[in-house]
């Protein structure tokens, strides 16, 4: 298709003060979005931010082909602005689309919807170091109606919001072995909207117990550790840096994967191997000097203060020293212009 974007401004541009703004509740002035229909995409644009009209009978609304993304762009600490690791993301889209039997969008059409966007609210990326612009691309089956089938029509979009920390405190977090996120040969690895809809109740009965999340283990066994909530999670022991191996259950993460580059890059060892949650335990009931947290875009590094496995409460290690906090800092020094770029992550505007 023609990439090029039609963009309508808003008549009116007014950046509010966004600190105190909840995070993914007010978005910035402008959203883009894209038709799929007679087998290709046309009428890309930018337009002022509004709701959609949407048929009742749409296929989304009943079978569930919808996939998202989540990415930031961040300003430099010169002032520039960059979207970080724009082409990850986009192979991610990509591969869940596919999953999910919804159409491609090229990858200059992704690059072109999210800075373009970018571009137009650029006023809306904060200034403050912990801040950034969160991007949500997102598709949905549009096609009006009743009947299990693949939809013809699809709307491909993109909208933003200002984002600061997305958790203020180290975590307290519950091992679940009842409940299953995603088994092997499903959609785990994808992001399609029902991988979240289904983790809501065990999430909700956690937090009635006190409990920010939980830790997913595998659904076969419930033996090997998996994810955590919105992200994918690392420990650091005994002089590793562990995280579980990707699998169709696990979402390959953006954040992992740079976290494991960088930890390379700085002497740290890593393995990525399966963990079973007797591991944690034993490690944890002798006393070991353990990290845990979680690895997100939302979230970037979230450490685990609380570990709960089978009703017993466990302390990992949270310290300012953690290797955990010296992988986040050099994650954000590149990130804002503070240090090299040897990975070509940042994609300037």
């Amino acid at each position: 298709m023609d990439t090029s974007i039609h963009i309508t401004p808003s008549t009116e541009r007014q950046v509010l003060e966004t600190r105190s703004l909840p995070f993914g509740k007010i978005p910035t002035e402008h959203m883009f979005q894209a038709v799929y229909s007679e087998d290709h995409w046309h009428s890309a644009r930018i337009v002022p931010f509004e709701d959609l009209t949407l048929s009742p009978l749409a296929l989304c609304l009943h079978y569930g082909q919808t996939v998202f993304e989540g990415l930031k762009a961040f300003r430099q600490s010169d002032g520039r602005i960059q979207v970080f690791r724009l082409n990850r993301h986009a192979a991610r889209f990509s591969k869940s689309l596919e999953r999910m039997c919804m159409p491609q969008v090229s990858e200059q059409l992704f690059h072109e919807a999210i800075m373009s966007l970018v571009r137009l609210d650029s006023d809306w990326v904060p200034q403050d170091l912990d801040g950034s612009l969160y991007l949500r691309p997102f598709m949905i089956a549009t096609e009006p109606r009743i009947g299990v089938k693949v939809s013809d029509e699809y709307l491909f979009m993109v909208v933003a919001t200002p984002a600061y920390s997305y958790y203020n405190k180290p975590l307290r977090v519950k091992l679940e072995t009842n409940f299953s996120r995603a088994a092997e040969g499903g959609t785990g690895y994808a992001k399609c909207g029902g991988n979240y809809g289904g983790a809501f109740l065990p999430t909700r009965r956690a937090a009635e117990e006190g409990f920010d999340q939980v830790i997913w283990t595998d659904a076969k066994s419930h033996y090997f550790i998996e994810e955590s909530g919105t992200m994918n999670l690392m420990f650091y022991w005994n002089g590793r840096l562990r995280t579980p191996p990707l699998s169709s259950s696990i979402l390959d993460g953006v954040t992992r994967d740079s976290l494991l580059h960088l930890a390379k890059d700085m002497g740290i060892p890593t393995e990525t191997s399966p963990i079973a949650w007797h591991e944690l335990e034993s490690a944890l009931a002798k006393g070991e000097k353990l990290e845990a947290f979680g690895a997100g875009t939302a979230a970037v590094v979230a450490p685990i203060s609380t570990l709960s496995i089978n009703g017993n409460d466990y302390t990992c290690y949270t310290g300012s020293d953690a290797v955990m906090f010296r992988l986040r800092d050099r994650l954000n020094e590149i990130r804002r212009g503070l240090a090299p770029d040897p990975y070509g992550w940042n994609h300037l505007l």
